[in-house]
């Protein structure tokens, strides 16, 4: 029953993380793109109002005309509408999904002992420590690089765009090796991913909103607002729209063994990663082009590909020798023997992972498409090859599913 309703926590963190996920991405890529879509007001009126980019825009039969100020409008609007619930309830539910998958069950998902062979608590520990410590460096290095120069109240500016993308890149190099010797391929990926969602929703809770609060406040008290605020807010936003693309495929590999289990896997992570960064330049980098009449740098994009079709060449497979002579028959008879000596231990009677059972031949017959797929097709299972299954024991499980999973 335990299992069981571990899974349905499992369907229902999963379900509303995307959900809040695509929300705060949505958003993100919208604001992004109207930042760097925004042209200089012509009419004096808007001018007047300290109206310092307009946008036209026609959607679902209307038409739009939003509007952004410079550093705030003179008097401050009755209602304003915050974008914060949809970055704070991914991370939390993202967060609350880890810890239901990963570090409730540190041993089978976070540990590969052939990779390091530690203690579930360790694991645990360090794995904690990836996300604040990522969190941590990236905001120093905002601001120690980020805000050297001053603007002309006294106040820091924020800039030195290109150092902190340099030194964060190559921190995020070094967290994706440390993580491939440390833990599960498939945890490791995820770990990297997870480390760059805590710093997009960080940049949220500690910058981009208190910020804003810190502008309506001096709004209110009389005073004059200081540009800080808003730059520092507008660099972690770009910053985390560079994120996004990196996440989301650290998130989806975990779905594609041949990705995390694949020799030199860190350097598959951070080829992937680049190459969503490069992708997501490029639509940044349009929207300014369009705006000031440019032409488009679709090279960005190109280098994005070049990089996804080096990875597709490195990891394709070997050619295979010529077929030997066709094999004996497989009956389930051989197949049970595989599987009980290396599935039934996590899918018995007693535990019964993902709700599957394999320990009677019968069983094995019933659930013999998914252990085709997860055994043979994805390479996921057994988890972190925790009972050293075989590649002639793979082949054996193949050669049995292809030929109709005979019982005799």
């Amino acid at each position: 029953m335990a299992i069981y309703l571990l899974d349905w926590a499992n369907l229902l963190l999963r379900w509303t993380h995307v959900i809040v996920a695509i929300a705060w991405i949505g958003s993100s890529f919208y604001f992004v793109f109207l930042d760097f879509s925004l042209k200089k007001p012509t009419d004096p009126a808007l001018l007047d109002q300290g109206v310092d980019g307009e946008l036209w825009a026609v959607h679902g039969g209307g038409f739009y005309n939003p509007q952004k100020y410079l550093v705030a409008p003179r008097t401050l609007p009755e209602h304003l509408h915050w974008f914060f619930w949809e970055s704070y309830s991914t991370w939390l539910s993202g967060f609350a999904l880890f810890t239901v998958l990963y570090l409730f069950n540190a041993s089978n998902f976070l540990i590969d002992k052939q990779v390091h062979d530690w203690s579930p608590t360790a694991a645990v520990a360090a794995a904690l420590g990836f996300l604040a410590a990522f969190w941590l460096v990236y905001d120093r290095i905002c601001r120690l690089v980020g805000e050297r120069q001053k603007n002309a109240d006294g106040s820091a500016q924020v800039g030195g765009d290109a150092t902190v993308a340099g030194l964060v890149l190559v921190y995020v190099i070094g967290a994706s090796w440390a993580a491939c010797q440390l833990f599960a391929g498939r945890a490791a990926f995820l770990m990297v991913g997870a480390m760059l969602a805590t710093a997009m929703s960080a940049n949220v809770f500690f910058w981009i909103i208190p910020g804003q609060k810190k502008v309506i406040a001096q709004m209110r008290a009389g005073l004059a607002v200081s540009a800080i605020h808003g730059q520092r807010a507008k660099q972690r936003s770009v910053h985390n729209t560079y994120f996004t693309l990196p996440v989301l495929v650290a998130m989806l590999s975990n779905h594609y063994g041949w990705l995390y289990q694949a020799p030199h896997n860190w350097l598959v992570l951070v080829l992937l990663m680049l190459a969503g960064s490069l992708i997501r330049h490029s639509f940044v980098a349009r929207h300014k082009a369009l705006v000031a009449g440019q032409r488009v740098p679709w090279e960005y994009a190109a280098a994005g590909v070049v990089a996804l079709l080096v990875l597709v060449v490195w990891l394709a497979p070997a050619p295979q020798p010529p077929a030997p002579p066709a094999p004996a028959k497989v009956v389930l008879a051989d197949v049970l023997a595989v599987v009980n000596q290396r599935c039934v231990v996590c899918h018995n009677a007693q535990v019964n992972q993902k709700n599957v059972m394999l320990h009677t031949p019968e069983l094995i017959q019933r659930h013999a498409q998914a252990v085709y797929q997860q055994a043979v097709v994805l390479k996921a299972m057994p988890m972190n090859n925790a009972t050293a299954i075989t590649d002639a024991e793979r082949a054996l499980i193949q050669r049995w599913f292809e030929s109709g999973a005979p019982a005799q």
